[in-house]
């Protein structure tokens, strides 16, 4: 996955929602006791509306069924500040009895009663202004963000209602496919409905925390208070200390390739909630549109969708503590990792391990792109830079991806005034550097000259002349020029990057 972001994609307006949105009191906030449980052997049929039974999500679709909870221990002392969990936990869900529980563990491990907690107007509030924040495309219904917003009130209501009632059903998922840059090849995305990525929001509220309790250290991708830095920082760490022989595996086709059945399982495992089962479920047996085409999936969870990152890294856990219980240093973002070791031998063994497990749980290892690399010879690509003999630099594709952007923004027929262009370039570079400015100094002068090219031909253009900027146009435009204009430079940039802060 190309986990690298060169320009944001994401707005924050001020959203004026007025009598139709719901503000939070200060009632809101308080703490509430919990209705938390664990299961027991024992299991209890019957009560086929949800809380404590067997139940039917359709009348052809899967029964789940649930066990019957014993309650949390009334003494549980409250959670640390140490737990990545409890600390990102959202305080309009997780009480602090819930936190308590959540911090020593419920009985039998398992977790009971969480449906209402997801249909919470407390809770779909606030997952409908995170959806907002994020904005996004709308799904096959066609209804945007701001569409769903002029009647917010109503449907949040009907959500709530249809979700209380178990009447909610996902709607179909709208599938484009989006090039990846430095390649021929696309990647497909899934667009769920905008209401149905506020209750997929709403949902990860709910049970994002009681898996992160337990992920493994190594494991960085789309979790809370985590980051690709930290993933890459952890890599350079490996690397300083001896550990030059790298198995760089790839996971082929992984967010589409994911068995439902044993991820079910694994759900199960910590959740004891029927209905939020089976809601997880419809979302990952969604009807998919693409074009004309519509089908039901039968395996994967949709790139795109809010749920799947949180399910990924569920699938994925067990693999992070094998590897971790058999002694081997893996850095994992989402389906990119990385194992680092300190003899040739090792990684086979490493990677040797991998494919069995992989196997055993129906994913593949893509054939060409897995192999054992050794650091300080060649080199490995990770999380868009390259890394090789104790330096690191854009990886190719991650240059290939910057120049796609300042192509589009640079064409030589826009016809917008030359600093307005230079600003808008200046979005792309700052938000590029700010993740690429780890890299060596010499990774950055070719690029500025290559941008200074690409807004010399556009005023060659303008000036009645053909062709790309060259020869006498350094004279008429020269480097000067575009720095009075503002136009962002990398290789300045890096320089005072690297400065010493004065103090």
């Amino acid at each position: 996955m190309e986990a690298e972001r060169t320009e944001g994609q994401t707005r924050e307006p001020e959203r004026a929602a007025g009598a139709s949105r719901r503000s939070l009191s200060e009632e809101d906030t308080k703490n509430r006791p919990a209705e938390v449980r664990a299961s027991i052997v024992a299991t209890k049929r019957g009560n086929s509306r949800g809380a404590k039974g067997r139940r039917e999500m359709d009348p052809k679709g899967p029964r789940m069924t649930e066990e019957r909870p014993a309650s949390v221990p009334p003494g549980a002392p409250q959670a640390g500040e140490t737990s990545s969990a409890t600390r990102h936990a959202k305080p309009w869900v997780w009480t602090e009895r819930m936190l308590a529980a959540l911090a020593n563990g419920v009985k039998g491990g398992k977790w009971f009663r969480l449906i209402d907690k997801v249909f919470s107007r407390r809770n779909l509030d606030r997952a409908f202004e995170q959806v907002a924040r994020n904005d996004g495309a709308a799904g096959a219904d066609h209804v945007t963000v701001d569409a769903f917003e002029l009647h917010l009130e109503e449907n949040l209501r009907t959500l709530h209602e249809d979700l209380r009632s178990d009447a909610y059903r996902p709607q179909e998922i709208r599938r484009t496919r989006i090039p990846k840059p430095g390649t021929g090849e696309t990647r497909p995305l899934g667009i769920p409905t905008v209401r149905d990525r506020v209750v997929q929001t709403a949902l990860v509220h709910v049970i994002e925390p009681i898996f992160e309790r337990d992920f493994a250290e190594h494991s960085y991708g789309f979790r809370p208070g985590r980051s690709c830095k930290d993933a890459l920082r952890r890599v350079a760490e490996l690397l300083k200390s001896g550990h030059h022989y790298v198995v760089d595996a790839d996971l082929k086709s992984y967010f589409d390739t994911i068995p439902h059945g044993p991820l079910l399982d694994r759900l199960r495992e910590k959740i004891a909630d029927g209905r939020a089962l089976s809601l997880i479920q419809s979302f990952l047996e969604a009807d998919v549109l693409e074009g004309l085409a519509a089908w039901t999936p039968e395996e994967g969870a949709p790139q795109g969708a809010v749920l799947s990152p949180l399910l990924s890294n569920v699938y994925l856990d067990a693999l992070d503590h094998l590897m971790a219980e058999a002694g081997y240093e893996m850095v994992r973002y989402a389906d990119d990792f990385v194992i680092l070791c300190r003899s040739a031998e090792e990684a086979e063994k490493a990677l040797e391990l991998v494919r069995e497990w992989t196997q055993a749980n129906g994913l593949t290892l893509h054939p060409t792109k897995t192999q054992v690399v050794d650091e300080r010879s060649g080199g490995f690509d990770f999380l868009g830079y390259h890394f090789e003999r104790g330096w690191r630099k854009p990886r190719k594709k991650s240059v290939a991806k910057l120049r796609e952007g300042i192509r589009r923004k640079t064409r030589r027929k826009r016809g917008d005034s030359l600093e307005f262009i230079i600003q808008d370039v200046n979005k792309t570079l700052r938000g590029w550097f700010e993740y690429f400015k780890h890299s060596r100094s010499w990774a950055f002068p070719r690029l500025d000259s290559w941008i200074r090219m690409r807004l010399r031909s556009l005023l060659r253009k303008r000036s009645g002349r053909r062709g790309r900027g060259r020869g006498l146009d350094h004279q008429r435009w020269p480097n000067a020029f575009f720095a009075d204009r503002g136009l962002f430079n990398l290789e300045t940039a890096h320089a005072k990057a690297r400065q010493p802060s004065l103090r």
